[in-house]
């Protein structure tokens, strides 16, 4: 089992724990029990339909070759210097210039790409973005940034559905209200904690692998300071939610200018990624 599969199981443990913990300390023993079919049914779901969900929820429809040909080509010439299998493609009818991949594995992987994005980057650009999320699909850490997103969301709705109904403690001594809000409140924090923990140490490799996939890191980083503007200078995407931000190449809710907002974001600081990314450069000796 490698890193990224492991790193998978233990986050679907440590979501389960959590919805259990909402699960017992809500509804006792039988709440706990419920909690962890939930759970398993959950990860379950997450595994295999996931990545289907995430693209509906972010509004991408798949194209084919005929309707991009340049994006098509360019993803597939990518996939196969990096002896990819040729991903679905998709494209985000939205203004502003992000993307994603998503897929349980590189035999079942779709990237995402907005309208915006290809008509703001030059052709190099998009050639570091798409290599930066191509990386992401052939490191296996999709399918852990997916169930991430997807986990994130049960447990933040599962945590409100009890704070506005509650529920009642098989248990002698009841429930402890205190206790219950304190948990409503931590529980969907300690999500996205988690998640963010995962997805700052996946971006950094996957901006590494990118830049000596497409040949020049400068294209990436030149990518990023484009998109990062953009995403500081207007409003988020239409169809983007917190629970898959992690998932972008750049926080779509970057620019939203909460400072909780960027305390606990998912990605590393933009310009740390590019600082890096131009080392990277002189180290290949490329401009």
């Amino acid at each position: 089992m490698n890193m990224n599969n492991i790193k998978t199981v233990m986050l679907m443990v440590l979501m389960a724990v959590i919805m259990m913990l909402i699960g017992g300390l809500v509804g006792g023993r039988t709440g706990l029990t419920v909690m962890l079919f939930f759970a398993l049914a959950m990860n379950a779901f997450s595994y295999w339909c996931s990545d289907s969900l995430v693209l509906k929820w972010s509004g991408a429809q798949e194209i084919t070759r005929d309707e991009a040909p340049q994006l098509y080509g360019l993803i597939e010439n990518l996939a196969q210097r990096d002896n990819l299998p040729m991903p679905k493609v998709c494209i985000i009818d939205a203004d502003e210039p992000n993307a994603f991949a998503t897929g349980r594995s590189p035999e079942h992987a779709a990237v995402a790409v907005t309208t915006g994005i290809m008509r703001v980057l030059t052709y190099d650009e998009l050639a570091g973005v798409l290599s930066h999320e191509l990386s992401h699909v052939k490191n296996r850490d999709i399918l852990t940034s997916t169930i991430a997103s997807m986990m994130a969301t049960v447990i933040s709705y599962a945590a409100q559905f009890f704070m506005f109904f509650g529920g009642s403690s098989d248990d002698d001594e009841g429930v402890n209200p205190i206790a219950a809000v304190l948990m409503m409140i931590l529980a969907p924090l300690a999500a996205s904690i988690i998640q963010m923990a995962i997805s700052r140490s996946r971006e950094y490799e996957a901006d590494k692998d990118g830049g000596a996939l497409c040949g020049n890191p400068n294209y990436l980083a030149d990518a990023l300071e484009k998109i990062e503007y953009y995403v500081t200078h207007s409003a988020p995407l239409p169809e983007a939610r917190p629970a898959t931000a992690n998932m972008y190449i750049v926080n779509p809710f970057e620019g939203t200018g909460k400072a909780i907002m960027k305390l606990f974001s998912t990605h590393p600081d933009t310009a740390d990624r590019i600082a890096r990314l131009r080392e990277q450069a002189r180290e290949m000796r490329v401009r």
